[in-house]
């Protein structure tokens, strides 16, 4: 336990300034209906590096790069998962502004060069050509265990669990994500807040539609991680579905998780979960990797050091950089790149207030479900009948309301972040939701995927 401390809390207890990180996932869509052509990715890659001076960190086995870094201000431009899936994820920086003009910069450079082929980013959180493109992890150690690991789940058949048949999914699913600085005294705080937040995030920012499958679940990000290997133990992925009050209180909700990877001699090995506690107790283990695509064994012996690898995809994650990472919104339109950051960064500030304005709501708590179940039920294309549409939007439009006053005693205009978030609370609708609606109307499909790839509406 003395290990997951110094890991997870004392990182909070050093006095810092306050910074934001923010990621950017975005899939790569061939306009023509085709998949990726890899070979066009690999060419941006080298353009990209050349055009804002980022140095190649990361190379995969046939010697392409799919991580770069710019010394500088610490942006890293990389491929998650496979070569489908472009992110962007900005060094540490005091205002949304500096991220959202290097963003814009970055994306402008990268639209014009694949527009030659025929190729898009676009703000979808499910790659629409999902079907047709090469669904293959980077040629890597640690996405190739990744991949292995999640298509594992045919291991699992004794388990009363529902698992999906997309372990691929990681390679067609795209993210917003935002890391905030914490301190000890406010992070149980923030996760529990934060935690009951998120059936109103799953109304304003569900925009993960598995098309031609299942279009009533709006934000199917949530279903891909708990119902694949991730969720064989529950506590590494989704919601806290217990209350969390003090810093004891989160630390032993982290040791309830499980280690499922670990690196010996730079091979990445991946074995059932095992619960972080109980790996410390075992005297070996055996885990799998893949090499030359064949899959081997190796015996290997814990090591107090393996805490690195414990990796938990929670909505709320305390990291060890002392940060709280907000992990549950999908991709959002380009044009309202900057809402999930702002969002989150105007509320961290209001707390206390979100606190009493959800404990004191009744159009969605006191209603008889958990903060989790709500969250279920909100990701679905209709509300359940129980529901006031109207009290829930006017208590969405309350929690923006204290998101922009949070955002304005900051003083850096940020509050022109939260206007589109304004207008899906008037019109009553998200990302997901538009796209359905005019997909429905007769619009064709690559028209919607221009339309959320703009930077302006």
């Amino acid at each position: 336990m003395s290990s997951l401390y110094d890991r997870y809390i004392r990182p909070t207890e050093q006095k810092k300034e306050k910074y934001i990180g923010v990621e950017i996932e975005m899939p790569i869509v061939n306009l023509n209906h085709e998949a990726v052509d890899f070979a066009v990715v690999h060419q941006l890659t080298g353009a990209f590096l050349r055009q804002f001076g980022f140095t190649a960190a990361g190379f995969d086995e046939e010697g392409h790069i799919y991580s770069a870094v710019h010394s500088e201000n610490g942006d890293v431009f990389s491929y998650d998962c496979s070569y489908n899936n472009m992110e962007f994820s900005f060094g540490k920086e005091k205002t949304l502004g500096a991220i959202h003009e290097r963003f814009q910069t970055y994306y402008g450079f990268v639209q014009e060069f694949f527009a030659r082929f025929g190729y898009t980013l676009t703000g979808m959180g499910i790659n629409p050509n999902r079907n047709v493109n090469h669904n293959v992890p980077i040629e890597n150690g640690r996405y190739k265990m990744l991949f292995h690991h999640l298509s594992s789940f045919t291991k699992y058949a004794c388990l009363p669990m529902y698992f999906h048949h997309y372990p691929q999914f990681g390679m067609f699913s795209s993210a917003s994500q935002v890391q905030l600085d914490v301190t000890r005294e406010n992070v149980p705080e923030v996760i529990h807040v934060f935690n009951r937040l998120e059936p109103i995030k799953a109304l304003l920012f569900s925009n993960s539609v598995l098309l031609g499958e299942d279009e009533e679940l709006l934000c199917c990000r949530d279903m891909l991680w708990e119902n694949s290997t991730h969720g064989v133990n529950p506590h590494n992925v989704g919601m806290y579905d217990c209350d969390i009050g003090t810093v004891e209180d989160l630390l032993n909700y982290i040791s309830t998780a499980s280690l499922y990877c670990v690196e010996r001699g730079g091979k990445y090995l991946n074995f059932p979960p095992v619960n972080i506690l109980e790996y410390f107790n075992l005297p070996y283990l055996t885990g799998e990797y893949v090499e030359n695509g064949e899959l081997r064994q190796m015996t290997f012996q814990p090591r107090t050091e393996d805490i690195a690898y414990l990796r938990t995809f929670k909505f709320e994650d305390l990291t060890f950089r002392g940060t709280v990472e907000f992990r549950s919104s999908c991709c959002q339109p380009i044009s309202d790149v900057m809402t999930v950051a702002a969002f989150h960064l105007g509320l961290l500030s209001k707390t206390v207030q979100l606190r009493e304005l959800l404990e004191q709501d009744s159009s969605l708590y006191h209603n008889g479900y958990t903060a989790a179940e709500l969250r279920r039920q909100l990701v679905r294309r209709e509300l359940p009948a129980y529901i006031n549409q109207e009290e829930l939007y006017r208590l969405a439009g309350r929690v923006l309301d204290l998101c922009r006053e949070g955002l304005a005693e900051r003083g850096e205009g940020e509050e022109k972040y939260l206007l589109p978030l304004y207008d899906r609370v008037k019109r009553r609708t998200n990302p997901a939701k538009t796209m359905l609606e005019r997909l429905e109307s007769g619009e064709e499909l690559y028209s919607v995927v221009k339309s959320y790839s703009r930077l302006t509406q």
